[in-house]
């Protein structure tokens, strides 16, 4: 039975006669038709990278981040609509203060990235409102060790060793795969993320890129901070080289 085109697609709180909710799925759209976010988490810590498109060449370098900081140890990084991610930004850095408040400690990232897949399901109950049309990867080193969840726009959230969402997910996730994530150290990671970021925007021929990408762990004092200018320069160039030699 279609549904398509019948009206079941004009609110979030409508399910269509086969139990879709068509308006989710057009978030995942959203989101699929933004530049592609990874997240890799390895023996030592987390990296997060973005292939951030440039859609005109009088753009400011390194406005409109996609990556931010939710708490000193917790980075997250979105896909999708940049409004909506700063939005959930918002809201996570929200979670992560009243769970300091409470507890007297530093927040979990399994608690924030609960508590954010909750409020985003929210957004998918009511016809007054519409479904964020954002995923967002989030990534930490706490007391139990290197963390990394995404959470989805129906609200759904996961646990990963490695990530990716947005345009080039599935060949950004055919490469991690290869990859043997508990052996890396983030240094390594920064590398094999600015190389994975390159060779899905290759595969999709779309416009100018800028590169963004931090990282929590040892190296950063147990701190999400961009990574070093310097480290990141040589991983676009390695990027690079590996890209010709894979032509």
């Amino acid at each position: 039975m279609t549904s398509i085109g019948t009206g079941y697609d004009l609110s979030a709180s409508t399910y269509s006669p086969d139990g879709r909710i068509f308006q989710v799925e057009y978030a995942n759209k959203a989101v699929e038709n933004s530049g592609t976010v990874i997240g890799l988490r390895v023996k030592d810590g987390i990296v997060l990278a973005v292939e951030k498109l440039i859609h005109s060449k009088l753009l400011v370098p390194g406005a409109n981040r996609r990556i931010q900081t939710v708490d000193r140890h917790i980075g997250l990084a979105t896909a999708g609509l940049i409004a909506d991610g700063r939005h959930i930004a918002n809201k996570a850095r929200d979670e992560a203060a009243n769970f300091r408040d409470n507890f007297r400690e530093p927040p979990t990232l399994k608690s924030v990235a609960g508590r954010l897949g909750l409020y985003v399901q929210a957004f998918t109950l009511y016809s007054s409102v519409r479904p964020f049309g954002i995923s967002t990867i989030l990534g930490t080193v706490d007391k139990d060790g290197p963390s990394l969840y995404v959470v989805e726009p129906s609200g759904v959230f996961y646990g990963y060793h490695g990530a990716a969402v947005g345009k080039g997910r599935q060949l950004a996730k055919t490469e991690m795969e290869k990859l043997n994530l508990s052996e890396l150290s983030t240094r390594e990671a920064v590398m094999e993320a600015a190389r994975i970021i390159y060779l899905v925007h290759d595969d999709s021929k779309e416009k100018e890129f800028e590169l963004e990408m931090s990282w929590i762990g040892d190296e950063s004092g147990g701190q999400h901070v961009p990574v070093p200018k310097d480290l990141l320069e040589e991983a676009e160039r390695k990027a690079k080289e590996a890209l010709e030699t894979f032509e």
